[in-house]
């Protein structure tokens, strides 16, 4: 029986990466925890994590941009010190889009640069045509347009064989087994693998950097909390708006195991702003983590070309 405690992953307490805080908000009545970083009153900075992941995985990046931006990391509603919702029916992705929406509007901002790695890409994607005012710029790493991808698994084997462990996904109890097993073996093989993980030139998760993420996912019902997002995949589709009027920067790490990287092109053709597409080579899925020197640069750019400067204000 193995057990991980929060003293033995001392990177989650790093106090370079921000401060930890909470709010519960009024409308779900749930709490949520986020790490933050940055003087109040700067432009907000919203990055959203992915599957499996919490904050954590966006540490490179709340240290590179807090001395411009006010940066704030979310653990997403079932994930790390967030709460758990008990029910399926509460990881709806309407619901997950006002968890944004509130948390934007709890921290004073009318408006935010909207960061999102795979499942936090994926509600990035929707806030952004849902709420485009609130969006001043869109930046997704490893995710494509939704309707880009239910577009492009119908018609391509291949990347429905990458998929297939959404539909293992959907079967209670057991995927939670099988990830949890062998002291979380399966999760820790999508970070380290050959075939899945960071690849021989990234920046590979130190010991300590395992140990926080077999905390969080070690704590009860976490895991649970992470697939009920799966199990709600299809809640909002087919979409009835896909536009997105907001600038976009999209990043793709080439070695992704899980999405094929034709479908990063196609996003252009629902992006009514400008739209920059970087294939960054030789690195993964796990890209903020993977390559964050290479992220944080393109990102940068990403920030200051178009309108500059002053699109910073909210």
């Amino acid at each position: 029986m193995y057990t991980h405690s929060s003293l033995s992953a001392a990177c989650l307490n790093d106090t370079s990466l921000g401060t930890h805080c909470y709010v519960r908000i009024k409308e779900s009545g749930l709490r949520f925890h986020y790490v933050a970083a940055g003087e109040r009153g700067k432009p907000l900075m919203l990055f959203l994590h992915g599957f499996p992941e919490f904050w954590f995985s966006w540490r490179h990046q709340l240290r590179e941009f807090k001395s411009e931006f006010r940066v704030v990391a979310v653990d997403m509603r079932g994930y790390g010190e967030s709460d758990v919702p008990a029910s399926p029916d509460s990881y709806r992705l309407d619901y997950l889009i006002t968890d944004v929406k509130d948390i934007v509007e709890y921290l004073g901002y009318n408006r935010c640069f909207l960061v999102g790695h795979d499942w936090g890409g994926i509600i990035a994607w929707l806030f952004a045509i849902h709420y485009p005012e609130m969006v001043t710029k869109l930046i997704v790493l490893n995710c494509p347009h939704p309707s880009v991808f239910t577009d492009y698994i119908l018609r391509s084997p291949s990347q429905l064989l990458k998929s297939s462990y959404i539909f293992f996904f959907q079967l209670p109890r057991f995927p939670e087994f099988m990830l949890s097993i062998n002291d979380f073996k399966a999760l820790q093989c999508l970070f380290t693998s050959r075939s899945t993980g960071i690849g021989r030139k990234g920046c590979w998760l130190t010991s300590e950097d395992m140990e926080a993420y077999l905390y969080a996912f070690s704590q009860p019902g976490a895991l649970t909390g992470a697939l009920n997002y799966y199990r709600n995949i299809f809640s909002f589709l087919p979409l009835t708006q896909q536009d997105v009027k907001s600038p976009v920067l999209l990043l793709w790490g080439e070695r992704d195991a899980f999405l094929e990287q034709d479908m990063a092109e196609t996003c252009r053709l629902y992006i009514k702003n400008h739209f920059r597409l970087n294939i960054i080579s030789g690195a993964s899925h796990w890209l903020q983590q993977d390559q964050p020197d290479i992220v944080n640069t393109l990102i940068w750019t990403f920030l200051k070309e178009g309108e500059g400067r002053k699109t910073y204000r909210n």
